[in-house]
């Protein structure tokens, strides 16, 4: 929870030594199951209380520093990824990245549109989001919780935002490729010159998976071609 004293984020955490099937009593207990990992750092296996933590993630988000009380510890860290229920929802499981504050860092930050395009609401263009998150490097503390872009900007179907036309920071520098485009408006599809089978959605917002996750996948990708070569 905050600490308005010393304005940052604090939240208490257990460390977990329960793994597998037997850890999963813990979250009837009102815990959810952790880890912390990180470079330089041996991942952790921890809990904390459920409760607490929607509280500090409704203020942190993903992007902003988190001081885990461990133990005689406090570890400044990042919400890195959260598992939930498929059917419940419930969180069910959070991964936190443990960082350096005096070392800058690559991490995703989601995108906020702002404004209103002319393209779309006097000529009927279909907004499009190809991007919801951008990548970053700065300082830990210097991450914003949110980049905006102002689509107001885009004044004719056809125009588009990439990452190179969003104004420049002293604070963090943008990672994404600048030719990455972010938001552009396309003509709207006439129901009609659609196949029967298809049904046109002009408010559908295609989104693609951060940075990161790409990157991962590729190296996935590569490993999996590589282990097949070598089976031949």
């Amino acid at each position: 929870m905050k600490n308005k004293s010393q304005e940052k984020i604090i939240l208490s955490a257990e460390i977990r030594n329960l793994v597998g099937k037997k850890a999963k009593k813990l979250r009837k207990q009102g815990l959810i199951l952790a880890n912390i990992f990180g470079q330089d750092f041996k991942s952790q296996a921890i809990t904390v209380n459920y409760k607490d933590f929607l509280k500090v993630y409704k203020i942190a988000k993903e992007t902003g520093i988190i001081y885990l009380q461990l133990k005689n510890q406090e570890l400044p860290v990042l919400i890195k990824n959260i598992q939930k229920h498929p059917i419940t929802d419930q969180i069910i499981h959070v991964d936190f990245r443990k960082i350096d504050l005096n070392k800058k860092i690559k991490t995703e930050v989601p995108i906020k549109i702002i404004g209103e395009s002319e393209a779309v609401t006097q000529k009927g263009g279909v907004l499009l989001i190809q991007s919801d998150h951008l990548l970053v490097e700065a300082l830990p503390e210097n991450i914003p919780q949110e980049i905006e872009v102002d689509i107001s900007i885009i004044k004719d179907i056809g125009q588009e935002i990439k990452a190179v036309d969003l104004p420049k920071s002293d604070k963090y520098e943008i990672k994404t490729p600048l030719e990455k485009v972010l938001v552009s408006v396309i003509a709207h599809k006439e129901e009609s010159a659609a196949p029967e089978t298809t049904t046109v959605t002009p408010e559908l917002v295609e989104k693609e998976k951060p940075e990161e996750e790409k990157e991962e996948q590729k190296s996935e990708s590569g490993k999996q071609t590589t282990d097949s070569s070598q089976k031949q």
